[in-house]
Formats: C-alpha cells, structure tokens, sequence
C-alpha cells in the first residue's frame, strides 16, 4: 500500500521580506519555526516546495508596482534569495515556483497532478501570498486538508494578519498554532 505523502510549502521566505526592502521584525522571528517544520518534513520523507516572489527591472511599471512601489525580489539580486537558515536547508531537487503575482498557476497545476496526505504553507505574507496559495491550494485539491501554522507565518500588519487567518480558516483551510 503506498503511503501518501504530506506536501510543505515554504512560501516566499526570501531576504527582501526578512531584513531587505520589504523586511519587518515579525518576519526574521519566524526563521527558526519554519526552519524546524522543514526538518520534521525532511525526516518522514515528504515533499518540500519553495515559492519565490520573482520580479524584472519592469516592476515598478507593473500594477503590483503602482500599487506597492518599493522594489523588492528582483531576480538575480540578493534580496531574491531565501534567507538564513530555511536557505541552507533547501536541497537540490526540491520544487520552486517562481512567480510574478502573489499566487503561482505552476503551483497550482503542480498540486492538482498530485495526491498528498496534506499540504501545509509556512511562510510570509500571510495576509498576501500565503492566502493567496493557500487558496490555490485548496482549489487544486479540494478534498485535501490545507493547514496554515499561524506560528510559521507573519505579516507586517498585525490586523490584517488576523484577519488572513480568519479569512482562510472561513475558507476551511485549517490554521493551527493561534495564539
């Protein structure tokens, strides 16, 4: 019988939002938290996949760039980059998703080819990116617990972090670790 596996989905923990352009405090508190969840994952042998916030020298002529105007994850830059420890942990052959917009199509077609036990999403910011691929994932694989670990995941708003997780539990994604 072959056992399913559970899919962690580590999202846009990059420099630019830890301490670069777009960096707040809440944001470096949760490297060690997802840095363990990563090693709990390694350990039973499930899948592991990153999302990279992923922008050209254009973005600042984009619609997300007139509506945030702060260049941040240009490729290529060191802010594009995943930060310290989730960084060295990240292993050849696990997947990426690069992505303009705050949710990723290639994530959402990967999942739906897939069958998983669960999928868990860590990562940063709640209140954008993470609900916006906790979203897909849930679309993709209706039927397949999406939990949100509210302590691997931050947003420089503490109320609209709230209201995320919220949002996201009415969507029946499940949040766990609230405090």
């Amino acid at each position: 019988m072959t056992m399913l596996k559970r899919c962690l989905i580590v999202v846009d923990y990059q420099r630019d939002f830890v301490d670069g352009s777009l960096g707040f405090p809440k944001a470096l508190e949760l490297e060690k938290p997802i840095a363990d969840k990563i090693r709990e994952y390694r350990s039973r042998g499930d899948v592991i996949l990153f999302t990279f916030d992923t922008h050209g020298p254009d973005y600042l002529h984009t619609q997300e760039g007139t509506h945030l105007p702060v260049e941040h994850c240009l490729k290529g830059t060191p802010g594009h980059e995943l930060y310290g420890e989730v960084a060295a942990l990240y292993q050849t052959g696990d997947p990426c998703f690069y992505k303009p917009a705050f949710g990723s199509s290639q994530l959402f077609d990967f999942l739906r080819e897939k069958a998983f036990h669960s999928i868990e999403l860590a990562g940063v910011v709640s209140n954008i990116c993470v609900l916006s691929n906790a979203v897909l994932a849930k679309t993709a694989l209706p039927e397949v617990p999406v939990i949100v670990d509210a302590g691997c995941t931050a947003s420089n708003d503490p109320v609209l972090h709230k209201a995320a997780l919220d949002v996201m539990e009415g969507l029946q994604i499940q949040i766990t670790g609230r405090e």
